[in-house]
């Protein structure tokens, strides 16, 4: 598996729940770029921010200027 740019700066993560669910948005404190993720309520906190922050190094890859 390729692993994404790591974030420079803070990430900013919110938990939100809805039902049965999280919702769990991270946010790159440098460039804005937020993603989200949803998981079910009884996943841990730490399961739940790992999965945004890897969904989050992914974008950011993606967003980042072709070499």
């Amino acid at each position: 598996m390729t692993v994404g740019r790591q974030p420079k700066g803070e990430v900013y993560f919110e938990f939100y729940p809805v039902g049965r669910q999280v919702k769990v948005t991270a946010i790159d404190a440098t460039t804005g770029i937020e993603v989200v993720v949803l998981g079910p309520v009884q996943a841990t906190q730490s399961d739940l921010q790992q999965l945004a922050l890897r969904k989050l190094m992914r974008r950011l890859a993606e967003e980042a200027p072709a070499r």
